[in-house]
């Protein structure tokens, strides 16, 4: 299954688990007409013993919540998802034209660099059998020619080692980069939900006296665990946008006749790495965004996670660019 089916999967989980708030509510009415009988006789009695005229207007904050409540799946869920849908649509539509462009130079850009490795004779036998043929050909069958050609056999079959090494670390790490957005998106996932079922108690509680920070709580909580994707996706977009312009250059480069590429993709892994850590950073932004506190260890876990990556995914990189690498080339 591709990671795309992967994040529509994590939607319609969120959309079946929806009705459970039904039953929530149900338990949340009797909580929140409870906490109205202990507001209202509170604030009358307040007036009452204060010789003071009653004022209506604070009594109807239990009433309101109590109608938000009965129809929290339509009125409160559908409202915020109504208005936050159109940042994640907007998001979502940057990363993929962005990727759209990316994949179409990526395309010009390997056809063009084995154009100009073939144009390369010490490297055009290295990756065309006919190139390989046509040099073995030219050889006769002196001493010094079998010793030329068995090198020619063991220095294509290296430059192949050290292609499908270069070939696996890249998609290794492109696994570790769509795990890393599915993490997110998982996470994100499981918030909304939980925050969903349990939100007609939090609007419930929110009726009692002294507990009315829960409702505003919960709605910053609610709006900064949404734009977690759409922060991710745009951060992919930058991602993207920065290897477009790469390819665009290299594009460049390889017009010109003389140049011989490099095949390493060193600075396409390197972003690689840098995708892998940043999208840890999603929830530190979102909060940028709209504070909201409550997941002070679940950031931490993050951010030890984030870093520990990093330096796998980096000393993988050393070891592959730098150490096998060099003994291929010896």
């Amino acid at each position: 299954m591709e990671p795309n089916n992967l994040h529509e999967v994590l939607r319609s989980v969120y959309e079946e688990m929806m009705p459970m708030c039904a039953d929530m509510a149900t338990v949340a009415k009797g909580v929140a007409g409870l906490g109205a009988l202990f507001y209202v006789a509170l604030k009358v009695w307040q007036s009452l013993s204060r010789a003071e005229p009653i004022d209506l207007f604070p009594m109807l904050r239990p009433f309101a919540i109590g109608i938000c409540i009965m129809f929290f799946t339509t009125l409160v869920l559908g409202s915020l998802n109504g208005v936050m849908s159109p940042i994640v649509q907007g998001s979502h539509s940057m990363l993929e034209n962005q990727v759209l462009d990316m994949n179409d130079l990526q395309q010009k850009k390997d056809l063009l660099e084995r154009e100009a490795m073939l144009r390369n004779p010490e490297m055009a036998y290295l990756i065309s059998n006919e190139e390989f043929d046509k040099k073995l050909e030219e050889l006769g069958w002196s001493p010094s020619d079998l010793v030329t050609m068995s090198g020619m056999y063991i220095e294509r079959e290296m430059f192949a080692i050290k292609k499908d090494i270069r070939d696996g670390f890249r998609e290794f790490l492109e696994i570790l980069f769509q795990s890393a957005a599915l993490v997110i998106d998982t996470i994100r996932t499981f918030f909304l939900i939980v925050l969903s079922i349990l939100g007609p108690i939090a609007f419930a509680i929110s009726v009692w006296d002294g507990f009315q920070t829960t409702l505003s709580q919960w709605l910053t909580r609610y709006i900064s665990v949404y734009l977690w994707l759409p922060v991710a996706d745009i951060f992919s977009a930058i991602l993207a946008k920065i290897q477009t312009l790469i390819l665009e250059r290299d594009i460049e480069m390889l017009a010109d006749p003389t140049f011989i590429p490099d095949t390493s993709n060193t600075v396409y892994i390197i972003y690689m790495v840098i995708g892998i850590i940043g999208y840890f950073t999603v929830p530190t932004v979102t909060g940028w965004i709209i504070q909201a506190g409550g997941a002070g260890n679940f950031m931490r876990n993050v951010n030890q996670t984030a870093t520990k990556s990093g330096n796998v995914a980096g000393a993988a990189l050393g070891s592959t660019t730098g150490n096998i690498s060099g003994r291929l080339l010896k």
